[in-house]
């Protein structure tokens, strides 16, 4: 199959090529903004990890007092416009993600396809921030970054080729400044980070159930991210009997779906639970404990203490 897709990853290595280099001729100009820029992305096609680094960078700034704001595409939301997340915003309105993040981090979160635009709407709402974090955004040149970070999962850089024959959406190896393996470490180079649930679960009532108590009976999950065996691994690994598992595509609005056996506590995801709740309030979100190692703290630390200018 890789042999048979080879003709269209040479197209597709000589589009990025060409993009690439106008923008590191200058013919396309990199936009800076009035804030340090943090980018966390990959290099792969699909979930790496991107937001719960995110929001591990966001929490992790904040005890250090910068005033932070992220950035976001908002992926599966219906309105492509720059936008400010705001507690009454809806998924569909600014996408899962970012209203995570909003949620969690309690910081300014922008939404918008184009993160210049995105980018100079926080700041203009915002005057205050001086550091954005983008969540994705590793190959969208035409916002200037300070610092980037490159996310790796378990599948790290698949057989190497190029989409539509593996996938990478650029080659590697390519410069960052931090490379986080997220889940197993796949390449010598880089730090190392851990995950796992947390052991206390939560649903749209804010009621609170322990993970220890759901392990005697069967459970229904439903997921919609990118690899829901990370997350089906980790609670079988928990000892939590999945009696029936939906996995649906990723940023899945939900709108078709309904539990299959409605006596079943069911379990999702952070992520899911933004979408679900208004219409299932009784699920189980089971939050993700994320942690870098301790020298990727320290490397993040002493990058942004040479790189940040804005105060």
């Amino acid at each position: 199959m890789t042999l048979a897709l080879w003709p269209l990853e040479m197209l597709y290595r000589l589009a990025w090529l060409i993009r690439r280099s106008l923008y590191a001729l200058g013919l396309r100009p990199s936009q800076a903004v009035n804030a340090t820029v943090i980018v966390v992305g990959n290099v792969v096609a699909g979930g790496g990890g991107k937001t719960p680094l995110t929001i591990a960078l966001v929490q992790h700034l904040k005890q250090q007092g910068y005033k932070v704001g992220v950035v976001s595409r908002g992926y599966g939301r219906t309105y492509l416009g720059v936008q400010m997340v705001q507690a009454h915003s809806s998924p569909g309105q600014v996408g899962d993600e970012p209203l995570l993040i909003f949620n969690k981090c309690k910081v300014p979160v922008a939404v918008g396809v184009k993160r210049v635009e995105a980018a100079r709407h926080l700041l203009h709402q915002h005057p205050e921030v001086n550091i954005l974090v983008c969540d994705d955004g590793l190959q969208h040149w035409a916002l200037k970054r300070d610092i980037e970070i490159c996310v790796m999962d378990s599948m790290g850089i698949g057989n190497g080729h190029m989409l539509p024959a593996g996938p990478l959406r650029e080659a590697w190896p390519r410069k960052v400044d931090l490379l986080l393996h997220t889940h197993h470490r796949t390449l010598p180079e880089g730090f190392e980070s851990t995950r796992q649930l947390s052991p206390v679960a939560i649903n749209g009532l804010g009621q609170e159930v322990t993970l220890s108590s759901l392990q005697n009976e069967p459970v229904e999950v439903v997921c919609g991210i990118a690899k829901p065996d990370a997350f089906t691994d980790m609670l079988k690994a928990s000892k939590i009997q999945i009696s029936h598992l939906t996995a649906l595509p990723d940023h899945d609005d939900f709108s078709n779906w309904q539990p299959t056996q409605a006596h079943l506590k069911l379990l999702c995801t952070e992520k899911d639970a933004v979408k679900l709740w208004p219409k299932q309030a009784q699920a189980l979100s089971v939050p993700l404990l994320f942690e870098p190692e301790k020298k990727f703290w320290q490397a993040f630390d002493a990058l942004v203490k040479a790189r940040h200018r804005y105060h």
